[in-house]
């Protein structure tokens, strides 16, 4: 996955750091699922930085977890491959702020999304990150939350 770009906006508060793109997990399982293709997706964003959200990490290994026999050997395999391309961004006490914050504002509103979403936009908010997802209803509900649907372009 490739460096930030000059065309990318700076994170928060003028940090220097350019802006990420958070993977959502049903962006991963689709590639996995040969229903998009990600690797064509990411070389076509230039210099993006991609990341994943830890609780992404979590959900993901649930996959494994609840797999058998090839089937768990197969994902385990993709997860890791997955892994060792993407830097994890970890659950700080500030994505923790962030998450009540937004739970919050969700739920006094009525519109309130998955819990782990919720997590995925704090995780993407704290950092002044973007997120990818097809599952656009739910993101977009959070304000401030840059988010971006693929190019559904399968394998």
């Amino acid at each position: 996955m490739a460096a930030g770009s000059a065309e990318c906006p700076q994170g928060p508060e003028g940090s220097g750091r350019q802006m990420a793109i958070v993977l959502d997990a049903d962006v991963i399982i689709r590639a996995e699922k040969g229903l998009f293709d990600l690797q064509r997706w990411v070389s076509s964003r230039g210099d993006d930085q991609f990341e994943i959200a830890a609780i992404t990490v979590a959900e993901l290994w649930h996959g494994v977890e609840r797999a058998s026999g090839a089937q768990k050997a197969k994902r385990r395999q993709y997860l890791e491959g997955v892994l060792e391309a993407l830097p994890v961004i970890p659950y700080t006490e500030q994505t923790a702020y962030e998450h009540a914050r937004i739970w919050a504002e969700l739920e006094a509103s009525g519109k309130m999304i998955g819990f782990y979403d919720v997590i995925v936009a704090a995780t993407a908010l704290e950092r002044g990150d973007a997120v990818a997802t097809f599952n656009q209803r739910h993101f977009t509900q959070v304000k401030g939350l840059t988010v971006i649907e693929p190019k559904r372009t399968p394998k």
